[in-house]
């Protein structure tokens, strides 16, 4: 991420919108408060994969079993 302020970034935007298109985030300040987000647009997050998780979760034999901190409500 990258911070500039807003009269720096009116002199640099051709070099800011290289920098964005290149996958960098661009923030653009006044006064040190955020102004405008530059995002390069085609950069996506990437989707979740189908069974990337196998063999990191386990469920005991016993899952569905009553817990005995119930018992009572299930007579």
């Amino acid at each position: 991420m990258h911070q500039i302020d807003l009269n720096q970034a009116r002199q640099q935007l051709p070099e800011l919108l290289d920098a964005a298109i290149r996958g960098e985030e661009i923030i653009i300040t006044e006064d040190g408060r955020p102004l405008v987000k530059i995002l390069n647009a085609t950069v996506s997050k990437p989707s979740p994969q189908f069974g990337s998780a196998r063999g990191l979760i386990s469920i005991s034999d016993d899952f569905d079993e009553p817990l005995e901190d119930f018992k009572e409500y299930m007579e």
